[in-house]
């Protein structure tokens, strides 16, 4: 799953982009339950495990997000 494709699920599921952190890397709050997480915005793929702990600190179950 590419940056682009991860960030139009987040926004499908009430996350909004907060700011910009260092380097290519931005912070991500999921409007529902107030959690955030930082989310890598590099070329390629992103690691299955970075992923998962994504969605972890945001509070996203994965079928939900698959759903999306």
């Amino acid at each position: 799953m590419t940056y682009r494709q991860l960030v139009r699920k987040l926004r499908t599921l009430d996350c909004e982009f907060m700011r910009q952190s260092k380097g290519s890397h931005e912070i991500w709050t999921n409007r529902r339950n107030n959690r955030s997480a930082v989310v890598p915005n590099h070329p390629g793929d992103i690691p299955p495990g970075t992923l998962r702990a994504i969605l972890a600190q945001l509070g996203i179950d994965r079928d939900e997000f698959d759903a999306a």
